[in-house]
């Protein structure tokens, strides 16, 4: 994948398997994209059909080749319960550019347990005359420079 900005709209999920008994779930995800992690908002009593529309931004360079989404159910008195995760692969985003908001398949010990719905957009940098990126690419939040 080239140098660019990569924005992920995380928009809702469906048929996630409950992990709370007596009470509705409070799912949120959490976005990794090789070094970068962000995470949403809790979708507080959504139950196992949240909605986020939320919008993150990423900025990606050679090498990276999927988007991880894992799903959290937010527990007051335990640790969060882990629910389940999707890869997303990046290659027909770079290809194409933008990616409609589609349907992704949630697994959790390779048994599937709901879908999340997420859409994709990649804006490549543009090169500049001598030859070098024109953007930079962060890495745990210190910068290198394109220019090495």
């Amino acid at each position: 994948m080239p140098l660019g900005t990569l924005e992920v709209l995380l928009v809702s999920a469906k048929g996630l398997e409950n992990t709370d008994f007596l009470s509705n779930m409070d799912p949120y995800a959490i976005l990794t994209c090789r070094t970068q992690e962000k995470k949403s908002s809790v979708a507080t009593g959504k139950g196992t059909n949240p909605e986020w529309n939320e919008t993150f931004l990423f900025t990606v360079s050679d090498g990276v080749v999927e988007l991880k989404i894992k799903i959290m159910d937010k527990d007051s008195l335990t640790d969060d319960d882990f629910v389940g995760e999707a890869t997303i692969p990046l290659g027909p985003v770079c290809a194409e550019g933008n990616i409609p908001p589609t349907m992704y398949n949630v697994v959790k010990d390779d048994r599937y347990c709901g879908e999340i719905r997420v859409g994709l957009v990649f804006n490549p940098h543009q090169t500049s005359r001598d030859g070098g990126f024109s953007g930079e690419e962060t890495f745990g939040g210190w910068k290198q420079s394109s220019m090495d």
